[in-house]
């Protein structure tokens, strides 16, 4: 992708296959690679991007020690598409865009 712009729809896969390659443990080099280029603030900017670019807003909220909330919606006045709860924001971020994007039809999207 040599600064060719990508089509929205090539973006939004390739945003789900990583979003579902993160749900995997990280026991092989490449998920741990993975998870090392997206489990920082660098990778929660990268996912709320990428779904911001489908559509849904963000929203990011430290709740207490431990406890993040991130939720993607359409509009602040609906339920959101996308929830997730976790004890770092890059987690929190990810499950919340898989919820909202990531897992395919028949699948739960309840963040976790």
């Amino acid at each position: 992708m040599d600064g060719a712009r990508v089509p929205d729809d090539r973006r939004r896969l390739l945003l789900r296959a990583a979003l579902g390659f993160l749900q995997i443990a990280p026991r092989a080099p490449e998920l741990r690679l993975l998870h090392r280029w997206l489990d920082t603030w660098t990778g929660v900017g990268l996912v709320v991007v990428g779904v911001e670019r489908q559509g849904l807003r963000f929203s990011l909220s430290h709740i207490g020690e431990s406890e993040w909330r991130a939720y993607f919606m359409s509009s602040p006045m609906l339920a959101p598409e996308g929830f997730g709860v976790a004890k770092t924001p890059w987690q929190a971020v990810q499950r919340a865009a898989w919820a909202a994007i990531g897992a395919p039809s028949g699948v739960a999207k309840d963040g976790l």
